[in-house]
């Protein structure tokens, strides 16, 4: 589930050499985190720092600035992810025009919000135009294909605005998969949202030539 982290400015009275704070309330026994700010809200270079300074959270920040704290999933949900992206994974690989990453894969959108999609695809070409240092850090785009897997705390509406946060910023594909209603939404730019109910597989043509998801183990 996804949880904006609370944060309240302090005023700090000390040398100019020492940055401003902000107490970050993690809702997971992690307690306090202060983390630095610049002019009044999260900027690109906090959360860069942030997450490199706290590796086992896994991390957003939405277009305003504010952080997002990713709660981690239940065994369950866990399993459909891992299905999820050896699927995906092992489609790219072989067909070889794109690259496809797992949850911990992070983007910079060119609104400026810091998303982590439970799967990406991006195609090679996108890639290989980046720089090394690049390939390091989230990556500076949308991907091409984006999927949101629900697990049972995720509230609907926040899913849906994330998918269609994606399709304003690039993406050419998204589908997010509710095994809680059995149901996998298929978002496109410039068409109304479709929605399958309970289907046993979902193809990603033409983007994804060949790629079709069985939805076993994860769906169910």
């Amino acid at each position: 589930m996804s949880i904006q982290a609370a944060a309240a400015l302090n005023t700090v009275e000390s040398e100019k050499t020492t940055p401003a704070t902000v107490p970050l309330f993690l809702p997971i026994g992690i307690g306090p985190v202060l983390l630095r700010l610049e002019e009044g809200r999260f900027s690109a270079a906090d959360f860069e720092v942030f997450a490199a300074e706290n590796p086992d959270l896994r991390l957003e920040m939405d277009k305003e600035g504010k952080m997002i704290v990713m709660m981690p999933v239940g065994f369950a949900g866990s399993k459909r992810n891992a299905k999820l992206t050896a699927r995906l994974v092992n489609w790219a690989d072989e067909e070889g025009s794109g690259i496809a990453v797992e949850a911990t894969a992070g983007f910079t959108l060119p609104n400026g919000a810091e998303r982590s999609p439970d799967a990406a695809w991006i195609r090679r070409d996108r890639c290989e135009a980046l720089t090394a240092a690049d390939l390091e850090k989230f990556l500076p785009l949308c991907p091409d294909f984006v999927v949101e897997l629900r697990s049972r705390t995720d509230r609907l509406k926040t899913v849906k605005a994330k998918m269609e946060e994606y399709i304003e910023n690039g993406a050419q594909l998204g589908w997010l998969i509710d095994p809680l209603k059995k149901k996998v939404h298929i978002y496109r730019p410039d068409a109304p949202v479709e929605i399958l109910d309970n289907p046993t597989e979902v193809s990603g043509e033409p983007l994804l030539k060949g790629f079709t998801l069985k939805l076993a183990g994860i769906l169910d």
